[in-house]
């Protein structure tokens, strides 16, 4: 990797190392592009700044949890549960250090290091159907996507095969199968729960996972399989999971094309009115505040949906008055995320003499049933579908007031009931009054304006819910579990960390900010491929559209705009 960066000229410039940013690095650089990487936060090296990848449980105080004053730092991000452990903690932002505001509750996860969240990524990797893209033209809502499933497939296809997809194919039109890895097992208890579903609920399909870790025996160079630690939001010194740091960012350094410069506050793209393109970027030094510019052909901004949405809110111009691109006024607006935490929990009575070996980093998928071709058409628009799992555990038994001695050792060492969770995933329609905008009068250490949220789940989503916990509730009660707990824990947008759409793909560049390869439309040299170019969110996870998306865009980059090279 190159650092030699201050007087060096770039074909590309990519803004941000996350899963998009090291897709578009990979891509750029092996098509020739002499690209430059920016990314806001710290230096990240794979395995050798995983600090805390082979700790365990009694190598931490407190059993792991934070001090109160390390919450104060991260309060936004510890609200949420996902930052309450020493393990991980420390690869979510401070929010002292960077913050935002709220007109309404926003959970806004962020990771400010090379490899953004690709190293705390949930690793669910779902393909969209045609059933997604035409979804907004069928129920008349938003503005219709200007691709179809068949533009995106092959490159879902390239991106599989690179990063290694463990499945199992099911020939369901709403979940396109993909080129998978050998699956990994349901457990015992998920496997009945499967075959009760078949046999009592038309329709509906409950598989494992479809996650971003490699199995089998097919070899990816610099990573190996998974070993079933279940310690992923560490950093997986095996490279077992994909992520920026073990695989895209390194490909992209063999080429001998990229330059990496952390610590890069990038805030402005800047527009050149003779040319109608963008010239550069404006970065400040994280740690010198010293102003830089850096020039390019063509630039990818993949900062995260929020972030890239900032950066163009900032970038003004007599052109371009509201933010680059902005012609539709769509910029900021349609903020979506998906809704979850809603749906049911059980235990089983059987099975006591099975167990499971090693600790899975996966569990369950249950593709969407509800509002496809030929079913019972519902109260709400679109679907949902289930994540979860079932595991036993004592950890009741082991903190007893009453269980001491021999008592505990022997309720410790014993495995409790098993237990068994469905959680539901659901859409989030496209509302243009879900946005987010600058705060120019509350501005960050760099001087920078900081992002205002203004966005809430409604009425479909509401009604959605109803039937996610319903169902949930009903599938277990045909399986034959008991105590089963419907739970309905509403949080906010963001919670789920799928946060997308505030520039959105369109046909019209009067309701739209990018074109359907990725180009903000009247500034085509800028291309935009993390989250917010998503005009709908589908109820699966995002981020291998992300990763497909950013590879063709990157493909349409190397055909359009010249290599210095060339």
């Amino acid at each position: 990797m190159n650092n030699l960066y201050e007087n060096d000229n770039y074909d590309a410039i990519v803004v941000g190392t996350g899963i998009s940013g090291g897709w578009a690095a990979k891509e750029l650089c092996e098509k020739g592009f002499k690209t430059l990487v920016l990314e806001r936060g710290p230096m990240v090296e794979h395995i050798k700044d995983y600090p805390t990848m082979n700790d365990d449980p009694w190598d931490y105080k407190y059993k792991g949890q934070l001090t109160r004053e390390e919450k104060e730092r991260q309060y936004k991000q510890s609200r949420t549960g996902y930052t309450t452990n020493k393990a991980s903690a420390h690869w979510f932002v401070d929010d002292v250090k960077h913050p935002y505001n709220e007109v309404k509750r926003f959970d806004w996860m962020r990771g400010y290091h090379v490899g953004g969240r690709s190293i705390m990524w949930g690793r669910h990797s779902y393909r969209l159907s045609d059933i997604d893209f035409t979804a907004n033209k069928n129920d008349g809502v938003g503005v219709d996507w200007p691709i179809r499933y068949k533009d995106i497939a092959p490159w879902y296809d390239y991106v599989e095969s690179y990063i290694g997809v463990s499945g199992e194919k099911l020939g369901l039109p709403q979940l396109p199968d993909g080129n998978f890895l050998p699956p990994m097992e349901l457990n015992c208890v998920e496997d009945h729960l499967r075959k009760s579903i078949a046999d009592n609920f038309d329709g509906r399909v409950m598989t494992m996972g479809r996650v971003a870790h490699i199995t089998g025996d097919k070899k990816f160079e610099g990573r190996n399989k998974c070993m079933f630690r279940n310690r992923c939001i560490r950093g997986c010194p095996y490279g077992a999971y994909f992520s920026s740091n073990a695989s895209t960012l390194p490909a992209a350094g063999r080429t001998g094309n990229m330059t990496l410069r952390p610590n890069s506050v990038v805030h402005e793209v800047v527009y050149d009115p003779d040319s109608g393109k963008a010239t550069g970027v404006k970065i400040i030094d994280a740690e010198t505040k010293e102003n830089i510019e850096y020039k390019a052909n063509v630039i990818f901004l993949c900062a995260s949906s929020m972030a890239s949405t900032s950066i163009l809110l900032q970038s003004k111009s007599d052109r371009f008055p509201d933010g680059l691109g902005n012609d539709s006024g769509e910029l900021g607006h349609n903020v979506m995320d998906h809704h979850f935490k809603v749906g049911a929990s059980a235990t089983y009575d059987g099975f006591e003499d099975s167990y499971y070996k090693g600790r899975k980093p996966n569990g369950i998928y249950l593709p969407r049933f509800r509002n496809l071709e030929g079913g019972e058409k519902m109260p709400f628009k679109r679907g949902y579908g289930y994540q979860g799992g079932a595991s036993r555990t004592n950890w009741e038994d082991s903190i007893a007031e009453a269980s001491y001695g021999k008592e505990l050792k022997e309720a410790v060492s014993k495995p409790g009931k098993w237990t068994m969770g469905l959680v539901g995933f659901g859409e989030t329609l496209p509302y243009h009054e879900n946005r987010m905008f600058l705060n120019y009068d509350k501005k960050d250490e760099w001087g920078l304006p900081t992002v205002t949220f203004d966005a809430e789940f409604k009425e479909n989503e509401m009604l959605m819910r109803k039937d996610m916990q319903e169902q949930a509730v009903a599938m277990l009660e045909k399986g034959g579990f008991k105590d089963i707990r419907p739970y309905d824990d509403l949080g906010a947008p963001g919670l789920g960390i799928h946060e997308m759409g505030t520039a959105r793909m369109g046909r019209d560049p009067e309701t739209s900010v990018l074109n359907g390869n990725n180009q903000v439309h009247a500034v085509p040299n800028v291309y935009v491929t993390d989250g917010a170019f998503m005009t709908s969110s589908g109820c699966q996870n995002p981020s291998l559209t992300y990763m497909a998306m950013t590879a063709r865009a990157a493909e349409h980059a190397s055909k359009n705009f010249k290599k210095s090279n060339a």
